[in-house]
Formats: C-alpha cells, sequence, structure tokens
C-alpha cells in the first residue's frame, strides 16, 4: 500500500509540475487560406505536443492588413507572445525600442547560423549582432502558374516562358478565359512588378534599383521595357475581379484563368485542391526567362514580457520552428522552401524541387523586404495599385513616377 501511495503521490507530484509549466502562447499571423492555415496547423500541433498550448491569432486578410494591428498592439502595450512578421526590416523599429525578445542565446546553442540557408536570412535577423527572430522558410515571389486545362480549352500549349505566355493570351481570351489572374491588394500588383523586373531587366538591374537605390536604372531604358510589359500585363488582368491573391490562384486551379504571377505560397492551394505539378499546372521560375529564388520569406518575432515562465515557452516554440521535423512538416505544407540546408525533403513535389535546385546553385537575390524600408514599399505599393487600376496611366508616366520614389528611398 506504501509503493501505491507513494507511486500517486509523486505521480500527482509531476502533473501538478508539468501543469505548472504548461504555458499558454497566444501567436499571430496571416495565414488563412486553405494551405497556408493546413502549414500553420503543423507548428501548433509540434507546439502543442510539448504540453505547451498554441492560442491561434489568426488575423484575416494579407500581410499589409495584419501588420499595422501586430504593430499597433504591441507599441500599446498589449503584446502578443508570438507573432509572424516577414524577416527583413519591417520589424527593425520594434526592435530598436528595445520590445523585442533577444534570441542569440538560443541562435547560438544550436548554431543557427550553421543550419540556417542562405545565411543571408539570419542576417534579416540581426540587429547590433543580436538575433531577434527565427526564420520559418523561403518564400519566393519568382513564380508563374499556369493552369494546363485553361490552354487546352483555348487549344494552345502551355507556355514555357513570359513571351509564349503574352503570345498566347488572345486564344484565352476567345476561349472566355482570363488571361492573367490578378487580385485587388496592392502588395499583390507591386509583387507582379517585381517578378518581370527581374525576369525582364534581369537581376543585376533589380539590384541596382532596389539594393543600390540607383535612379537613373530606374529611369532607363531597361525598366522601360518593365513598365512596358506591365502595361501588357494590366490589359490581360482587366477582367480578374477578384480581391484576395488565393481567389486568383483559384481562378488558375479551376481553369478559368490562364495564369498567376504568385509567390511560391500559391502551391500550397494546388495542393489542398487535389492538383499534381506538372499535371495539372505547370510552374515557371523567373517567368521562364531568369531562373532565380528570391529568398524572401516569413520569421517570427516574440515580443518581451515579464514572465519568465513565457519567456521560456517562447524559446522553446523559436527552436521547435527550426528543428527538422517540424521544417519538413510546415513546408511541404506551406508550398516554401526549408531555411534548413540539411533536411530530406524527398517528399518535395516537382516545384518545390525546381526550387530547391535553383537555390542549390546559388540563384538567388535577397527580397524587396530586405532591402527596402517599409515607407519606401508603401510608396511603391500605392503607384503600382494606381498603375494597375488606372489604364490611363501610361507606362512613361508610371516609370517617371516610381523613379522619383527610387530617388528618395531609403
Amino acid at each position: 500500500m506504501k509503493t501505491i501511495r507513494t507511486l500517486f503521490a509523486a505521480t500527482t507530484a509531476l502533473c501538478a509540475a508539468t501543469a505548472v509549466s504548461a504555458t499558454e502562447l497566444e501567436v499571430t499571423h496571416w495565414w488563412t487560406s486553405g494551405g497556408e492555415a493546413a502549414a500553420v496547423a503543423e507548428f501548433a500541433k509540434a507546439f502543442n505536443a510539448t504540453g505547451h498550448t498554441w492560442k491561434d491569432g489568426a488575423i484575416a486578410g494579407s500581410g499589409g492588413v495584419a501588420r499595422p494591428i501586430i504593430i499597433s498592439r504591441i507599441l500599446g502595450g498589449d503584446p502578443m507572445h508570438a507573432t509572424q512578421l516577414n524577416h527583413g526590416r519591417q520589424a527593425e523599429e520594434l526592435v530598436e525600442a528595445g520590445l523585442m525578445l533577444d534570441l542569440t542565446d538560443v541562435a547560438e546553442a544550436e548554431g543557427w547560423r550553421d543550419i540556417v540557408h542562405p545565411t543571408s536570412l539570419l542576417d534579416s535577423c540581426t540587429v547590433d549582432g543580436k538575433i531577434y527572430c527565427v526564420p520559418v522558410n523561403i518564400h519566393s515571389w519568382q513564380w508563374m502558374w499556369l493552369s494546363h486545362k485553361a490552354f487546352a480549352d483555348a487549344g494552345v500549349d502551355v507556355p514555357s516562358n513570359w513571351d509564349e505566355f503574352v503570345a498566347a493570351a488572345p486564344a484565352l481570351e476567345a476561349a472566355g478565359k482570363i488571361p492573367l489572374a490578378m487580385g485587388q491588394q496592392p502588395w499583390q500588383s507591386s509583387g507582379a512588378f517585381g517578378v518581370l523586373t527581374v525576369a525582364i531587366a534581369g537581376p543585376d538591374a533589380w539590384l541596382e534599383v532596389n539594393a543600390n537605390k540607383n535612379a537613373e536604372v530606374a529611369a532607363g531604358p531597361e525598366y522601360a521595357k518593365v513598365f512596358q510589359a506591365a502595361a501588357a500585363a494590366r490589359a490581360m488582368a482587366a477582367n480578374s475581379n477578384v480581391q484576395d491573391w488565393n481567389q486568383a490562384t483559384n481562378l488558375v486551379i479551376t481553369g478559368q484563368a490562364g495564369g498567376q504571377i504568385m509567390g511560391d505560397w500559391a502551391q500550397g492551394e494546388f495542393q489542398v485542391a487535389g492538383q499534381v505539378a506538372g499535371v495539372d499546372y505547370t510552374c515557371l521560375p523567373g517567368l521562364g526567362v531568369n531562373e532565380v529564388i528570391s529568398t524572401g520569406g516569413d520569421a517570427f518575432y516574440f515580443p518581451k514580457n515579464d514572465d519568465p515562465e513565457i519567456t521560456k515557452a517562447q524559446k522553446e516554440l523559436a527552436s521547435l520552428m527550426l528543428s527538422k521535423e517540424v521544417q519538413v512538416a510546415f513546408n511541404l505544407k506551406k508550398g516554401s522552401l526549408p531555411v534548413r540546408g540539411d533536411i530530406d525533403l524527398s517528399a518535395a513535389n516537382d516545384c518545390m524541387k525546381k526550387g530547391l535546385d535553383i537555390l542549390a546553385k546559388g540563384n538567388i537575390l535577397p527580397d524587396g523586404n530586405q532591402v527596402l524600408s517599409a515607407d519606401t514599399t508603401g510608396q511603391i505599393e500605392d503607384l503600382m495599385v494606381e498603375f494597375w487600376n488606372d489604364p490611363s496611366i501610361t507606362a512613361e508616366d508610371a516609370q517617371a513616377r516610381y523613379a522619383e520614389i527610387i530617388a528618395s528611398a531609403d
């Protein structure tokens, strides 16, 4: 009996200790589409398995909607415990204000600099030598997604590059298809413009303008070709009357539209819809012209708090997000590339394998969020919204205004 009582007491004490150490963390993010929700559920499942609790704080809408809400809460003294942001300069001012948890001890203990590839992702989390975020994926804008059904219905071959896509547009329209699916959110048109820039003007020109803020190149002949291409894209997207990016992706999935310029997160939507890369849809990195990967993506930041148990749980979550198992499970659902270069992704589909191959070759560019301030990015988005929605704005006028923004960019 004494043994039973002893065991019971020990079990009770263990349960009590576990209950005390179990912590609930509120995690905010803007992953609300079908593919995104399936991916973030992998984070939640892994964290809950530790005995802690993931309190989901999904914010409907895009990052442009969510980020001001997230930042307002942190500045207003009502911070969440962890939050998605894009790795880059979006959290720069919050870090400088001392509002974000320093993760350097975790990063050094686990050798993040040795496993995160490319290391520029970790550099984007680093301010004054200290690491303030955990990068969880590589999301590249540099993709175009093509519907096999749409082109079959139009009686033309699936294009292998941008020029072939433009040439096929009349046949798509004659078949009652929207050539180019495009949502109405500002970041979508701005992002598509960036993809066109890399494909048509080339990576060097893109770097010269975005990284070096060279307004002369922005006003020059290479960028003139980009704006002409953007004007053609605007005409092809004229009847794409949807708002959200995943609604535009659905037009491609259902064969109502020929293609969409969108980042690799679109791949998660094709997966949820049960479509197979190379069978139901084709992906063109760099529009089939300049095959590069931009190393943008998502990272998680952890606002400071005064509770040591919460701080401990925050660091556990940061570590978990970068673990091999979670990196595989999350990125296979998300359609993004892992930030670890030492994991097995044999289950990746054709499009993800294309991205991994490009990454392995070192054909990479920084993401716009890594080289442009939030203010400059906002100005470019405002211009692109006007341009894509108002055909009276000529390519020449838009280019002149764009060059002015670059001339004063920070």
